[in-house]
């Protein structure tokens, strides 16, 4: 636990995305999609962030009570790959421990729509997660969203960026949905009770 943080620092909750229409409902921006479902459930619209290379929205999740949290919802906007600068900037201008800050991405190497939660651990390949990892440690939350592995020969690249297919496009609302229930439970209890909820 970082001591030098105070007691009632926000969560920053920060979906992992390239800005602009053309990248919207790329496989790549899952977390551009899950964090604004969470910023529909607190009831807000996301502003540009002061010097940060970012758009926020500041609220609180979860039940009335102890549970609840303050939260910083954020999408970078400086495209994946830059994502770390502006990501560092508010946790600096939030005064947010390394902790208390929680990435959500697609992820490879998981099958489409099946989530994983953890705390700290390599970048696999995520060059969103690589750019958080170098500019400020790799021990932040991560939820993890399952996107499944390019068929055939097509690059990796190519298939991040591309729009989800209409089959998955079916179960899409419900798998977001579901990510964004497992953000709120993750601060709300903990990352061991989410993770047995949400792992499987």
């Amino acid at each position: 636990m970082d001591v030098s943080a105070p007691v009632n620092a926000p969560w920053l909750v920060v979906g992992l995305g390239n800005p602009g229409p053309e990248y919207a409902m790329n496989r790549h921006n899952v977390g551009f999609m899950v964090v604004d479902l969470l910023a529909e459930r607190i009831g807000g619209k996301f502003k540009r962030a002061g010097k940060a290379q970012a758009q926020v929205l500041e609220g609180r999740i979860g039940p009335v009570g102890p549970a609840n949290r303050r939260v910083v919802l954020a999408k970078p906007m400086s495209y994946m790959n830059l994502s770390g600068g502006p990501v560092n900037a508010l946790r600096d201008f939030y005064k947010v421990p390394l902790g208390q800050v929680v990435a959500v991405h697609d992820e490879l190497d998981i099958d489409y729509g099946t989530l994983r939660l953890k705390l700290g651990g390599g970048d696999n390949g995520h060059n969103g997660l690589k750019s958080m990892t170098k500019a400020m440690g790799a021990e932040y939350h991560r939820v993890r969203f399952g996107i499944g592995r390019p068929p055939g020969r097509m690059q990796v690249a190519d298939f991040v960026l591309k729009d989800f297919g209409s089959a998955e496009r079916k179960e899409l609302g419900y798998f977001v949905d579901r990510a964004a229930d497992a953000v709120e439970r993750l601060l709300a209890e903990g990352l061991e009770r989410a993770q047995s909820a949400y792992n499987s």
